[in-house]
């Protein structure tokens, strides 16, 4: 079992940066790929970017590709998303996942344990 705390969401202008974090407890966490999600009103869950258990690869969506970065320390059992550049288009719920590679870090299907979410909110 794994269980996820996001934090760092907020309210910044466009052109600024957050830096989301995902707190897990568990002893399987650095086994398991980690991913980050958002829901923006009236859409649906979207994958943002994802990493291998050890860090060595990384998954982004077009969307956010050259603005965002993912990255892990599973010293710490926490896995980052940092946020650059951004857009009214990235106000969202963001929400951080976990489950074991299954083939396809896009996909919400592959993870097994999410958390609540944490609100990232872009004013233009």
């Amino acid at each position: 079992q794994v269980q996820l705390d996001e934090s760092g969401g907020g309210l910044v202008q466009a052109g600024g940066s957050l830096r989301l974090s995902c707190a897990a407890s568990g002893r399987t966490f650095s086994s398991y790929a980690m991913g980050w999600f958002r829901q923006a009103p009236g859409k649906e869950r979207e994958f943002v970017a994802g990493i291998k258990w050890n860090g060595g690869n990384t998954y982004y969506a077009d969307s956010v590709k050259g603005r965002f970065t993912i990255s892990r320390d599973n010293a710490k059992n926490t896995v980052y998303l940092q946020m650059n550049s951004l857009k009214p288009e990235d106000t969202a719920v963001y929400y951080c996942a976990a489950g074991p590679y299954r083939g396809n870090y896009y996909s919400a299907r592959m993870y097994d344990y999410w958390g609540q979410g944490t609100q990232v909110t872009v004013s233009s």
